[in-house]
């Protein structure tokens, strides 16, 4: 039943968004070139972002698990951190 409440939402999106190119007119150039520094942050955030995503589930059973495992969760934040401060330095993080 969910499958099929979920098909209904996609296929009425489907007829809806058919008919969007009939009614907006574009105004201009559609081409947009961004510079390489946009790819550079966004890589970096999603680097981070997966980094939290591997520290959730150990933040939730830390009180179960022993200290080898915090040593090696501690390592592995340092070297995010490591590579965070080398993607400081080189420049990464500048939007300008």
């Amino acid at each position: 039943m969910f499958l099929h409440y979920e098909y209904d939402i996609f296929s009425a999106f489907l007829i809806i968004s058919s008919f969007l190119p009939i009614l907006i007119e574009p105004i201009g150039d559609a081409w947009l070139q961004f510079r390489i520094r946009y790819y550079m942050f966004a890589l970096v955030f999603v680097v981070f972002d997966v980094e939290t995503v591997f520290l959730y589930p150990w933040a939730m059973s830390f009180d179960v698990l022993c200290v080898s495992v915090f040593v090696e969760d501690l390592t592995f934040v340092l070297i995010s951190i490591v590579a965070l401060v080398y993607a400081w330095r080189k420049g990464a993080l500048e939007c300008s």
